[in-house]
Parts: structure tokens; C-alpha cells; sequence
């Protein structure tokens, strides 16, 4: 109720509100929800190791100060095709595409861990940022702590920016041998040229400054050696617009205007992506009431964290067929929450796989995500799952 209250209310305006919507888009699974959970200081948003964890866009409120950041957590950029083969509403298509058209600034969000992919923007993503090209989009390189050879990074940026960034030219020097010994403890330094006014002057993203600035601090702060790695700029300025012919020859997006490397799991450089987006919200009034986390009601984030579990705990494809329906949902006697779930699947064998042996696949996920529940909604929660037959 207290939910349901906030969002209806005004919002409690400061003197002088900022505010700056960003649109959080990449390909499935390259972390958008755990980034997102990050910069709210809680978990909302439903992650896991599958894709397409998120079906909708939600929105997430970090409020600070007199500025307010509205974050939109939306689906993985997908194809047709793969949409129908994971049972995929229609609006898993459109919401990204909607979220970017509504953004003040969209951070695209590449997993640097999965070698298959990290080479180049997905085909989606390229479309989305050519069609909204007035819109300010910021790389975020993601999961960085996971390689062990540093200079890959040097090497993504390049390809993932086409190299121009902010509409300066980059020029990559590396002394790095491609061996064992440029691993994760050799710290990345990156210089570059020609400093803009207007540049927000944070550490640990790429700037155009006159001196190398550590981007990456991931590595053991035994060892502190800079490595002799840098990207220098030289003047160039692309076109604003790109064709689908254009996009066809395109690895990354040439109209970046910063590039940040973190770690979202472990929370490495968030904050120093939050500061920035704080610094880059414009005036203008609050959508949000200050008390407000999330957009989502309690059943959405009730129906998302279920969802989560059942994500990881069934094979393959299986868990996508599953339909989530609320028998109950009531306040108990003490204040706790009870909330009875049935868990409709197509097939009997996906029935078993989900209930498992002797009942410990659904009694493992009813507990953890009550768990999860109670942290968010910081009140006793109890959840109960029933597994059934669709008819």
C-alpha cells in the first residue's frame, strides 16, 4: 500500500530538481540488471545466467540530493527469431527501442568476458543507436575483472568504437606482449589528447586529458607498474548518420562520447559510473517521489524474483514455458506477507524437473526467493509454490 501510495503521489520537488533518464540496453545476459541493481544500492531487478531474465522494461529510481536518475532496465536487444524460439512476448522487441526513444542518455553494456560476442556490437544494438542518433550513448565495458590479459581491453575499444570517440580519433599504441606476463595485475593506463571543456574530469573512465589516467585499478595493488599502453585522439568527425548498408560493414558505434570499464557483479567502478551520470543530469522536474526505489508494483517485483529462480534451477529452454499465476496475497496477522504462487508448465517432465526429487527443486526455490523477498521488501515473507499442468 505504502508502494502503491508513493507512485500516486506528486513528488516531493527540491528547489532546484535535475533529473537525467538513461536507457541501460546491450544483448542479452551482458549484466543490464545487475548494473542497475548496483546503482540503486539494492536488488530489484531480476539476473540470472540465462537470457532474457528481464521480459519488461522497469524503471529504477536513485534519487540524490536535488537530482534524480530514472533508470530503464530493459529486455536484451533480440532478433525475431530468437524472441519465438524463448516464447518471447512482442513487447520483448519493442521496449528497448521505446526506452531509448524516451532517454536523455543510453549507456550500451558489453560482457568483455564472453570472447564469442565482445569483438562487436550485436546487429540490434547498432540498429537502436542509428536511429537515435541526437542521443548522447556511453560504452560500458562489463565483467572486466573476469580477463586476465588486460590488453584485450585496448583492443575492444578500438573495434567496439570504430575508433573515434567523443569525435576524436584514437590511435592505439601498445608496448603489451600477448603473453602470461600482461595479465590482470599490470593496471591499464590510458592517454589521450585535446581536453573538451565540458568533459566531466572523473578517473577511471577514458578522458581526453593531457596525462595517462588509471582506467582499470581491477588488477593487485602490489603491483602498480604502468603499462606502456595508450590511446592517443586526433581530430576526425563521423557522420551522425548511418544507413543499413553502413551498419552491415560496422563492428562498434563511432559516436560514443565516454568509455567506462567495471565490474557490475562486484560493484568495481560503479560508483564512479554514478558520479558521472549525476554530473550529466539537466534541470527539469522530478518524475518520481525521493522515497521511490522502482516503478514496478510488489506483485511485478514478487513475479520477477520468482521467475529468476526458476530461470536457474531448470534446463535449457524449459523454464520459459512456465506461466505464473498469484492464488493469494495477503498480510498476515503479525504483519508478514503470504503469498501462495502456482507454477503452470505444458509438459508432465518439465512438472518433475521443476518439483524435483522428493520436492527439493520447488522447496529450494520457494526459500530463496522469499528470502530475496524479504530484503526487499524488508518485511517477514511467507511464500508458497504449487506446481501444476496447464490445461
Amino acid at each position: 500500500e505504502e508502494q502503491k501510495r508513493l507512485l500516486r503521489e506528486q513528488p516531493d520537488q527540491p528547489q532546484n530538481p535535475k533529473v537525467l533518464r538513461i536507457a541501460i540496453i546491450g544483448a542479452p545476459n551482458a549484466g543490464k540488471s545487475t548494473l542497475s541493481n548496483q546503482l540503486l544500492g539494492r536488488k530489484v531487478f531480476p539476473v540470472s545466467q540465462k537470457v532474457h531474465t528481464t521480459r519488461c522494461k522497469a524503471r529504477g529510481v536513485v534519487t540524490c540530493e536535488d537530482t534524480q536518475l530514472v533508470i530503464l532496465d530493459t529486455p536484451g536487444l533480440t532478433s525475431p527469431f530468437k524472441a519465438k524460439r524463448h516464447k518471447l512476448d512482442e513487447a520483448m522487441l519493442t521496449d528497448p527501442w521505446d526506452s531509448v526513444k524516451h532517454a536523455d542518455l543510453v549507456l550500451v553494456l558489453v560482457d568483455v568476458s564472453d570472447h564469442w560476442t565482445r569483438n562487436r556490437l550485436s546487429r540490434e544494438v547498432l540498429k537502436c543507436l542509428s536511429r537515435f542518433p541526437h542521443i548522447p550513448s556511453v560504452l560500458v565495458l562489463n565483467k572486466v575483472d573476469l580477463l586476465k590479459k588486460k590488453f584485450i581491453l585496448l583492443e575492444l575499444v578500438t573495434e567496439l568504437t570504430e575508433g573515434i570517440v567523443n569525435g576524436k580519433k584514437l590511435e592505439v599504441r601498445s608496448a603489451f606482449k600477448h603473453n602470461s606476463s600482461s595479465s590482470a595485475k599490470s593496471p591499464l593506463q590510458i592517454t589521450q589528447a585535446s581536453p573538451p571543456e565540458s568533459r566531466a574530469r572523473e578517473p577511471h573512465c577514458l578522458q581526453e586529458t593531457g596525462q595517462a589516467q588509471e582506467v582499470s585499478s581491477l588488477g593487485s595493488s602490489g603491483d602498480r607498474r604502468a603499462s606502456e599502453s595508450s590511446l592517443v585522439t586526433e581530430e576526425a568527425q563521423g557522420p551522425k548518420r548511418y544507413g543499413p548498408r553502413d551498419l552491415k560493414n560496422m563492428k562498434g558505434w563511432p559516436c560514443f562520447q565516454e568509455i567506462f570499464m567495471l565490474a557490475a557483479l562486484h560493484g568495481e567502478e560503479v560508483d564512479t559510473l554514478k558520479r558521472y551520470l549525476l554530473m550529466q543530469a539537466k534541470p527539469g522536474p522530478w518524475e518520481f517521489h525521493s522515497r521511490v526505489l522502482t516503478s514496478q508494483s510488489p506483485q511485478e517485483i514478487c513475479d520477477n524474483v520468482i521467475r529468476e529462480k526458476v530461470l536457474e534451477y531448470l534446463p535449457l529452454e524449459v523454464p520459459y514455458g512456465v506461466i505464473q499465476v498469484t492464488e493469494m496475497w495477503e498480510e498476515g496477522p503479525s504483519g508478514e506477507l503470504l503469498i501462495v504462487q502456482s507454477l503452470l508448465v505444458p509438459r508432465k517432465s518439465h512438472m518433475m524437473m521443476l518439483i524435483g526429487r522428493g520436492g527439493k527443486v520447488i522447496s529450494r526455490i520457494a526459500q530463496e526467493a522469499g528470502q530475496d523477498l524479504m530484503n526487499v521488501f524488508l518485511c517477514d515473507v511467507r511464500l508458497k509454490l504449487k506446481v501444476d499442468l496447464k490445461s
